[in-house]
């Protein structure tokens, strides 16, 4: 299928016609992972029920409801942009009644995502190059941060990344390079068209 019709089956609108300005070198402009990646990602990469998933940059809110249709998980998007926060919203509405289900595991923030709490629970984190590395930094200090109070699995998946996130992770002690899923067709004209999937190491692993 391609993107609008997932978004009709799925009763939302994602595709990237928002027209805002990001008035930021820090945060990137509002652009969703393609259906066709995120669909051949989760044939390699499977989520559980009992999954938390944190998308930073969840834009309209394409990877939760698309996560939540397939698998049933928790998810969280994160979204510093008000526009794109209240589209997202509006989606969560016309999924609830079009599913016919409680959608109450799925919830929007509108914050920057160095501010976002992450809960005890949160194990699963997808970012598509949302912000500038110095933000991701951030980002990922408050993850570790949360493991050392909160002992879990933790799994960080990229998308399209750019090589300040590969260079700092691979260049991490507590981070290892779990998996790579490259979409067919797409990566052989564009490298960046992959998957990237880290997890991040625990005292046991040592």
């Amino acid at each position: 299928m391609i993107g609008k019709d997932y978004d009709n089956l799925l009763s939302i609108k994602t595709e990237e016609d928002y027209k805002g300005f990001v008035q930021s070198f820090h945060y990137h402009r509002y652009e969703p992972t393609p259906y066709e990646g995120l669909t051949y990602l989760f044939q390699f990469y499977e989520l559980k029920s009992s999954d938390y998933v944190v998308d930073f940059g969840s834009g309209k809110g394409r990877l939760a409801f698309l996560i939540h249709y397939l698998f049933g998980a928790t998810v969280v998007g994160i979204e510093m942009n008000e526009g794109l926060y209240y589209d997202a919203i509006e989606n969560l509405v016309s999924y609830s009644k079009k599913m016919n289900k409680p959608t109450d595991t799925i919830d929007f923030k509108n914050c920057l995502a160095e501010k976002y709490e992450i809960s005890s629970l949160d194990n699963r984190f997808y970012f598509f190059n949302p912000f500038s590395i110095q933000i991701f930094i951030k980002v990922f200090n408050n993850i570790v941060k949360s493991l050392e109070k909160y002992d879990r699995e933790i799994e960080l998946v990229l998308y399209y990344v750019s090589d300040d996130y590969i260079y700092y992770l691979e260049n991490h002690p507590l981070i290892e390079l779990k998996q790579e899923v490259t979409i067919p067709h797409l990566y052989e004209k564009n490298s960046n068209e992959r998957f990237l999937i880290y997890r991040i190491l625990r005292v046991e692993d040592y």
